[in-house]
């Protein structure tokens, strides 16, 4: 059975719930957000994605 999740959701699961347990404050949230939506406009966006890529199927693989 194969189970497909976005990154994106699951991204914003983990920043809820850190939020939620005040180990992360909503200024330090926002940062995290923004920094994303400025990385995916660079150039560094194809080998994050890539490198995401390759670790999920290596932990699939397992």
């Amino acid at each position: 059975m194969t189970l497909t999740v976005s990154m994106v959701f699951l991204l914003g699961l983990v920043l809820f719930f850190l939020l939620r347990s005040k180990s992360l404050g909503y200024g330090s949230a926002f940062i995290a957000i923004m920094f994303g939506f400025y990385l995916s406009s660079t150039g560094a966006a194809k080998p994050m994605n890539q490198l995401t890529t390759a670790v999920i199927n290596a932990i699939g693989n397992l």
